[in-house]
């Protein structure tokens, strides 16, 4: 068979074209898998250049909150808005001097300006806090401010930029949504039968053991460690570290947390004393410690002095003041002032029916007579109301009442006397449109008979049970807290104590949170105990087979100061006392759930300072009003 040379030079052509065909292809794949890769490596580096912009944007957020929540915690509110208005925090990038690293990256506020972080309030909120703070609430006006970066690299070659956005809110937490809070060491130890139903919270340790049974049915933290050492004298009744023999019952889940970050609070937390102090001469009303003080927080103002000598009758300032443009009412600059130089009883009886300074007695726990400065809640409730010189400077048809009763007892006293405040009849207190009504003194505090149980124009009465529905918020916060039972006679005080007779106390019930002080145990036996949570308010009678109702949230902020004697066990204990004082009640203490509304806050209470990381988002470049995700 013969072939031809056309046959073999088109067969060889056709051989040329597939090998073109195939080389081409090739180099198309060769391209596109060059063009891949290259694409790729863009991504990938858009990704890259995004997750360390992105870090970067979120470290400038990080940033901006430490210093919010640094500011707020130590200045309040105010100092968060003046730093804000110096621009502070916008100035407060990461920089290169404090990080070489941190030279790679420009950083924006997302509004063109470089070397910023934007920071503006951008709401208020009040209302229940997110889950980790569970029962806790924000008082309304509580700012939320806004922080947003962009950030690109310095040599970037992508031109991606990283956000983050964060919203905090700088809650106000009134302190009475805790149903105990303690600054300080807390102790349960050797308490009665107690069931705890609100949330608790110890700026230090908590003790707990007891042979009675104590539970809590909310969250229970501190700030330290919680155990069962053996205090109070006792030698036996449960064993230390060994949870299972507390007789403690944790309810909520978790059981409790230890070690978390103090809850810090409107006020210096090392000398929180001032809170309830007179202000030194010179100290301006509105500075950051003027505004926190509840002397000039009070619409009245009472102050009790004598001369050097102590004799002779006292002299008495009544003040009355208001809120001039929203400052606090110590700031008014032409307050009502009621002075009497000779507050005679008759004196008394004339112009202020409702005080009394001539009413003394002993307290067995302190070896003192007390010096007393009396106010009648029910006559004092009559007398504001119908009383001139008040009704002009509060006129009530203008729903302007005192909310808090500031009262400090200055009389010079030996050193076997001690000057305090004693409230009576209490039972219904001034009817100012449920405002609420605190009374607040640098004093020792006395509260005798039923206080808070009745409402105006209600004959219903919350006494003797857990129902506050006829009761007004309501707050007493002293230097201590004594109760003195319906029963009580101001000459029981120099008889010497004995179980029954004289001493017999009468049931008795007190709605209003307790804002006071303790002696802290200063060691392990029965006569340096504290007396524990359910002996800080302090008794003088003989409570056996009667009732004391609390419904109440109970905050201890400092130690006393001029109540100091320490806590001795009542006869019966062991060891036995020397000098007895009182016999313990049926102790019925219960959280006031009124305070879980944020309208029934009692006037004065101070407010925990709790900055929250409110919601989280990544905006686009350039934006700042991102809607984010609420936590």
């Amino acid at each position: 068979m013969k072939i031809s040379p056309a046959s073999i030079s088109r067969r060889s052509g056709f051989a040329l074209i597939m090998v073109l065909i195939m080389v081409t292809i090739s180099l198309m794949i060769l391209a596109g898998a060059i063009n891949r890769s290259q694409t790729v490596a863009i991504l990938n580096q858009h990704n890259i250049d995004f997750t360390v912009c992105s870090a970067a944007a979120e470290a400038a957020v990080e940033k901006a909150f430490a210093r919010i929540a640094y500011d707020f915690q130590s200045y309040g509110v105010a100092g968060v808005s003046n730093n804000w208005a110096s621009s502070i925090y916008q100035n407060n990038v990461p920089k290169s001097t404090e990080d070489a690293y941190w030279s790679g990256f420009i950083f924006s506020d997302a509004n063109g300006n470089t070397g910023k972080t934007y920071v503006r309030q951008v709401s208020s909120y009040g209302g229940p806090l997110p889950s980790a703070y569970e029962g806790l609430y924000a008082a309304p006006g509580s700012p939320v401010y806004r922080i947003v970066s962009n950030v690109t690299r310095t040599n970037s070659n992508t031109g991606v930029i990283g956000t983050a956005q964060e919203d905090v809110l700088l809650a106000m937490v009134p302190l009475n949504t805790w149903a105990i809070f303690y600054n300080g060491l807390l102790e349960f130890s050797q308490c009665a039968t107690m069931i705890v139903n609100g949330r608790v919270q110890a700026n230090g340790a908590i003790y707990v053991g007891t042979t009675a049974s104590l539970t809590f049915n909310s969250g229970v933290s501190c700030t330290s460690t919680l155990t069962a050492p053996l205090v109070d004298g006792l030698s036996s009744g449960w064993t230390p570290g060994t949870p299972s023999t507390w007789n403690t019952t944790f309810s909520a889940t978790p059981g409790y947390s230890t070690n978390v970050a103090s809850v810090t609070v409107s006020l210096n937390m090392t000398n929180s004393h001032f809170l309830i102090d007179l202000p030194p001469a010179g100290e301006s009303p509105v500075s950051t410690v003027g505004l926190q003080r509840l002397y000039n927080q009070a619409q009245m103002v009472l102050i009790v002095t004598n001369d050097l000598s102590g004799s002779g009758n006292p002299t008495v300032s009544l003040k009355v003041q208001t809120s001039i443009n929203g400052a606090v009412p110590g700031n008014d600059s032409l307050p009502t002032i009621l002075y009497y130089t000779n507050a005679s009883p008759a004196n008394l009886l004339t112009n202020l029916p409702f005080l009394s300074l001539t009413n003394v007695t002993y307290d067995q726990r302190e070896y003192k007579t007390n010096l007393f400065t009396q106010i009648d809640i029910g006559k004092f409730s009559t007398w504001i109301a119908t009383n001139t010189a008040v009704q002009n400077k509060l006129p009530s048809v203008n729903n302007q009442y005192p909310t808090i009763f500031y009262i400090a007892d200055r009389r010079n006293a030996n050193t076997n006397q001690l000057p305090s405040v004693r409230l009576m009849n209490g039972a219904q207190l001034p009817a100012n449109n449920n405002f609420g009504f605190s009374v607040a003194t640098q004093n020792p505090l006395y509260v005798w008979g039923n206080y808070n149980t009745q409402i105006a124009g209600n004959t219903n009465s919350s006494a003797a049970s857990t129902n506050t529905a006829f009761t007004v918020p309501a707050a007493v916060m002293a230097d201590s807290l004594t109760v003195l039972s319906p029963n009580w006679s101001d000459s029981d005080g120099y008889t010497t104590y004995s179980k029954g007779g004289v001493f017999a106390a009468a049931d008795m019930t007190i709605n209003a949170a307790i804002v006071t002080g303790t002696i802290p145990s200063t060691g392990t036996n029965g006569t340096t105990f504290s007396g524990g949570v359910h002996n800080l308010p302090r008794l003088l009678e003989d409570w056996s087979s009667r009732n004391l109702w609390l419904n109440t949230s109970v905050l201890r902020l400092w130690d006393s100061n001029m109540a100091t004697n320490q806590f001795r066990n009542p006869s019966g204990f062991s060891p036995t006392p020397i000098n007895p004082y009182y016999n313990p009640p049926t102790r019925h203490y219960s959280f006031d759930l009124n305070y879980l509304d944020p309208a029934k806050v009692p006037p004065g209470i101070p407010v925990a300072l709790v900055p929250i990381r409110f919601a989280w988002g990544v905006p686009p470049p350039g934006m700042t009003n991102f809607t984010p995700v609420h936590n």
